[in-house]
């Protein structure tokens, strides 16, 4: 087994040799460049600060690309953080005026109802601005993606599967529920 192997390292090497013998003598001699030594020496210099031209455009593209990233996610987290404060400017004149109601010396419980309606409208008004809106339930044929049963209740005054009672009002922020509306609904 080992002459063997022995044979094959000894023709693998004969097969090189030979090899190399062919292609030295298919080798033409090479023909010179017809340029003169400086025009070559010019053209390497013209090459070469292209190629610096190229490296130092990529290392601006680069750092631009960098300081672009950097920027963006810097942005990304000042909005994150103050997205709400649109919000909270319109909420404010809304505590203001509950502090207000909260302060009055009054003992006209008509009036001091009248304050807090007022009130209550105010923050409606904010909320809707923002697209919050209440989801609309009683009457309704019950949704699931809107409605949270918590109850049910038999009678033959409603017909099956209508919500009957709203526990909790729910709203939707645009398109999107942010609080399901909490119900009962008939029953079959």
């Amino acid at each position: 087994m080992n002459q063997e192997r022995k044979q094959d390292t000894m023709t693998s090497t004969e097969n090189d040799a030979q090899y190399q013998e062919t292609t030295a003598d298919t080798t033409e001699p090479s023909v010179e460049d017809p340029r003169s030594k400086d025009e070559l020496l010019a053209e390497v210099d013209r090459l070469t600060r292209e190629l610096q031209e190229a490296t130092n455009r990529l290392l601006r593209t680069t750092a631009d690309f960098d300081n672009f990233r950097k920027r963006t996610r810097q942005e990304k987290e000042e909005l994150g953080q103050y997205a709400t404060l649109k919000l909270i400017q319109e909420v404010l004149p809304v505590l203001d005026n509950f502090q207000l109601a909260l302060a009055a010396e009054t003992a006209d419980a008509q009036s001091l109802k009248q304050g807090i309606e007022m009130v209550f409208r105010q923050f409606q008004s904010v909320l809707d601005k923002e697209g919050v809106k209440p989801i609309e339930a009683v009457g309704q044929p019950f949704d699931p993606n809107v409605h949270e049963a918590v109850m049910q209740v038999t009678g033959e005054e409603h017909e099956p599967g209508t919500v009957v009672e709203e526990l909790r009002k729910g709203y939707m922020l645009y398109d999107r529920v942010v609080r399901p509306a909490m119900v009962k609904v008939a029953q079959s």
